[in-house]
């Protein structure tokens, strides 16, 4: 297992430096159809969980230049509504609006899917896009490990309560989830909250990151005669406010060599107002192409059908939120 996690971190590294830097994204970008990204979403309706600062704030900025009407979900009121208040600024886009709820507690998110449902608004986006890589174990008052509560069991539990929404934007929908590179370090596994003596956050983010790129896949089975496309992505190493407090010394020695916010947000907003008939739903997506899911030799694939299953009663569960499929 030694030499399994050391060839992993390895092959990670050295494909991350290649692809996943600012140098990856130029490199990369030479490829791009400037076209792909001069669509209009006027009259749409897309939200963006964690929108007050970095991929969050490119994102809803960028989808609010193109006409859409833009639905910031952000933990703190302040912080959002200057968000909210700059974006409008930058983009003269006054369908800008904050909502307030944490993603961390399932309470909120129900409450939030509740107040939000009631205006019976069709979602044809949401980005779950909310992420946190605490270092250190802590609990929420729901007795849930955090960086699960806001990673998994918040992005589940929004993308869940907004299926009958985004029905409403058939069959145009989409759901798109901010993933991580990182999650090429693991295999997808049951132990959900890190049950280990000694917590390890990083660990634990890419054992979140890779049940998100699994939960992605299975909801494009699940829901596939919805309309809904669903998508994860991998936005590369970028130099954001998160980034920075979370991994100070990976941030300070790539100093230079990170990816803008912008360039970062580039392949989200892209999958955000692509054809559907361009994308494939249940992928996973870097710099505008589908990418693969697993690094060669990593043994982090090959998992059952019945883990993902169990692992989704498991949310359930947690959530007390019901199957909507069928």
């Amino acid at each position: 297992m030694f030499l399994v996690k050391t060839w992993r971190s390895a092959a990670f590294g050295l494909y991350g430096y290649l692809n996943f830097t600012k140098s990856g994204f130029v490199d990369h970008s030479k490829k791009f159809a400037p076209e792909d990204m001069q669509v209009r979403i006027d009259g749409k309706n897309c939200l963006v969980t964690g929108a007050n600062s970095g991929i969050g704030f490119a994102t809803a900025k960028g989808l609010a230049e193109r006409g859409g009407n833009v639905y910031l979900i952000c933990r703190n009121r302040e912080r959002g509504e200057t968000a909210a208040s700059e974006i409008r600024s930058i983009t003269g886009n006054q369908n800008v609006y904050l909502e307030v709820c944490d993603i961390s507690s399932v309470s909120e998110v129900k409450s939030f899917a509740s107040r939000f449902s009631s205006k019976d608004t069709p979602v044809h986006v949401l980005v779950n896009n909310a992420g946190i890589l605490e270092q250190q174990r802590i609990t929420t008052s729901e007795g849930f490990e955090l960086n699960f509560a806001v990673n998994v069991l918040g992005t589940f539990s929004m993308t869940e309560l907004m299926l009958p929404l985004l029905e409403k934007a058939a069959p145009d929908a989409r759901v798109i989830t901010v993933s991580s590179g990182g999650m090429y370090t693991s295999p997808l596994t049951r132990d959900l909250q890190y049950s280990g003596p000694k917590f390890n956050g990083v660990e634990q983010y890419a054992r979140n990151k890779r049940l998100q790129v699994a939960l992605t896949e299975k909801w494009a089975n699940l829901y596939d005669s919805k309309g809904i496309g669903f998508y994860s992505m991998h936005p590369g190493w970028a130099d954001t406010p998160g980034v920075a407090k979370s991994l100070p010394g990976f941030s300070k020695s790539l100093s230079g060599n990170l990816r803008t916010s912008d360039e970062g947000a580039d392949t989200v907003i892209w999958l955000a107002i692509q054809p559907k008939e361009k994308l494939k739903s249940g992928s996973f997506y870097f710099d505008r192409a589908e990418a693969p899911k697993h690094l060669k030799f990593a043994a982090t694939g090959g998992h059952s059908a019945a883990l993902i299953d169990d692992i989704i009663n498991d949310l359930r569960s947690m959530s007390s939120i019901s199957s909507r499929s069928g």
